[in-house]
């Protein structure tokens, strides 16, 4: 045994594992922990692995106890290598102790893993890692790689890879493997059961918060979006569909794989309801910067961080393109999205003739006895138009804001309200409407000169809105009375939108399923949340409302008006 160790020292040693850092003796003392002599390796240890005596580097023996329990030899095969690290790796790498693996250099308070993940060097988007102790993104673990070097240059030695959450110790690229490091990881890619998902639409949700590094406590799910330049009016849209159950569920449950079908944009989607919904997160908010980089790609720019917009035209596009995305097709349930927001709307249409007889201000109407067209066609949402404001006001009156119920702006699918619109008369009616219904009241209208703002204050209940009038066919539904489940407002300077510096988009948000008197509603503009009164949602200048259709509700309780102000039958 003398004469073999005698003749293995005196071969030429391993390139890689000849030390990178002489003036580092910390990392020396790293190194020489990271190699192993045969004496240390029990019998059966090495016939499991098919260990070769020639692939290891052979010091003076060293007495350990218990060898079986603190060293593991894993083999070059099992291990990513990347940026032409194939020539230079070492053959046999291994997991060390936890007290050697760097774990006390991390600091969590300068991660985020809320940025697109690009090197912050290269700009590469592939085999990108996250350094655990600065935070910063790099490529690559081979000896060529910006990771590597940063490993040498700054004496960062711990990284994540941001696919698949594996942690490496760098220069030596072995890997860590220890518990302490399950938090990162979650926050990295957090996970849902079909169990922990369910509770997020009940009241016990309310009882349980978060707390995050700095024991800030925080309700998963009602945290603050990051507004990074001008995204205040996506970051509206986000929170609201996010708290739509059947799509929150569908993407939290997700578990899409990187040679999936899935296009990028419903991937970074679902990370980013897994990060609102997650109760682990180190600090109480998230920035959508990944998610909305990739809107900005997919759109052509159409929607970028730096140019404000219009809520209700992104939500138009983000249900399209994310039905696309999923494989959904003109067919009814296809994908999540139609399943969720897909109606039936019957439209009507006749030509307008004119009378030498009318009158100057007689109002076109239906002739029965000429033809009608009537087709049916689908619908996300539903555009709903205010009455105009008095264009004449006197000094009091400019001091009352008009106001209409939603009933009466509802009207206007009822089937006998006619509109005129390029020559024609419409009406419309519901023939089948959603789970969720979406409407849209259009506030703002342009003309040459100037964009105008309608301030007319909607009143409307928060609970037992029927849409029984409005339905073609209302007993065949299981139920026609909703409730409000999100409400998107605007602020600006009164009457209209041209300082758009002063514009403000906010969104209220019923939390875990409400009903009663113990109901609650969040207030989320950007960064900052805070609880409301219910009573004080239908004062502001509402643009977009979701409301959920009640399941558990017989239809002969629906009459129209008697459960309106109601939170039960």
């Amino acid at each position: 045994m003398a004469n073999t160790r005698a003749k293995r020292a005196a071969e030429p040693t391993d390139p890689s594992l000849v030390e990178f850092d002489s003036g580092n003796p910390r990392s020396s003392k790293r190194t020489k922990k990271a190699t192993a002599s045969l004496d240390e390796v029990p019998e059966t240890a090495a016939a499991e692995v098919d260990l070769k005596p020639e692939h290891l580097e052979v010091d003076s023996p060293a007495p350990v106890d218990e060898p079986s329990k603190n060293i593991m030899i894993t083999s070059t095969k099992e291990i990513d290598v990347d940026w032409e690290e194939t020539q230079d790796a070492p053959e046999l790498l291994e997991e060390v102790r936890a007290s050697d693996l760097y774990l006390d250099t991390i600091n969590r308070t300068l991660l985020d893993f809320d940025f697109e993940k690009v090197c912050s060097v290269s700009t590469m988007n592939f085999n990108v890692y996250g350094c655990l102790v600065c935070g910063k993104y790099f490529q690559g673990r081979g000896r060529k790689s910006p990771a590597y070097a940063h490993s040498i240059h700054d004496d960062h030695h711990v990284f994540i890879n941001l696919e698949t959450t594996k942690v490496y110790v760098l220069p030596d690229g072995y890997p860590v493997s220890d518990p302490s490091l399950e938090d990162i990881s979650f926050v990295l890619a957090p996970t849902f059961s079909k169990a922990s998902a369910a509770t997020l639409s009940t009241p016990s949700h309310l009882l349980k918060p978060s707390y995050d590094l700095s024991s800030k406590p925080y309700l998963p799910g009602y945290i603050g979006l990051n507004n990074i330049k001008h995204n205040d009016h996506m970051n509206v849209i986000i929170h609201s569909l996010l708290h739509i159950p059947p799509l929150r569920d569908y993407l939290l449950l997700s578990n899409f794989t990187p040679q999936g079908k899935e296009t990028e944009l419903v991937k970074r989607f679902a990370g980013l309801a897994k990060k609102v919904w997650n109760p682990r997160l180190f600090k109480s908010q998230v920035s959508p910067h990944e998610f909305l980089q990739e809107v900005n790609r997919a759109s052509g720019g159409k929607f970028s961080l730096e140019q404000r917009g219009d809520p209700v035209e992104f939500l138009g596009w983000l249900l399209n393109k994310l039905h696309k995305d999923m494989g959904g097709t003109k067919k009814k349930n296809s994908s999540i999205i139609f399943a969720t927001f897909q109606g039936e709307l019957r439209v009507e249409t006749q030509q307008v003739l004119i009378r030498p007889d009318s009158g100057e201000n007689e109002r076109p109407f239906f002739d029965i006895d000429r033809d009608i067209k009537s087709n049916v066609s689908p619908f996300l949402f539903l555009a709903v138009d205010l009455p105009p404001p008095p264009l004449f006001q006197d000094a009091v009156e400019k001091n009352i804001i008009p106001q209409v119920n939603i009933q009466s702006v509802l009207s206007k699918y009822d089937g006998v309200t006619t509109q005129e619109s390029a020559g024609q008369l419409r009406r419309f009616k519901c023939q089948r409407l959603p789970q969720y219904i979406i409407l849209h009241f259009k506030r703002f209208t342009r003309n040459a000169f100037v964009e105008e703002k309608n301030p007319t204050i909607v009143n409307f209940p928060l609970r037992g809105l029927d849409f029984r009038e409005f339905l073609d066919t209302p007993s065949s539904h299981p139920s026609t009375l909703y409730d409000l489940i999100a409400n998107v407002t605007h602020e600006s300077v009164a009457g209209t939108t041209v300082d758009k510096e002063h514009t403000v988009w906010k969104t209220h948000l019923r939390a875990a399923g409400g009903g009663g008197d113990g109901e609650k509603w969040f207030q989320i503009q950007d960064l900052i949340v805070e609880e409301t009164r219910k009573e004080m949602i239908f004062l502001g200048e509402t643009i977009l409302q979701i409301w959920e259709r009640r399941s558990d509700v017989p239809i002969a309780i629906g009459v129209n008006g008697s459960a309106m102000d109601v939170d039960a039958p």
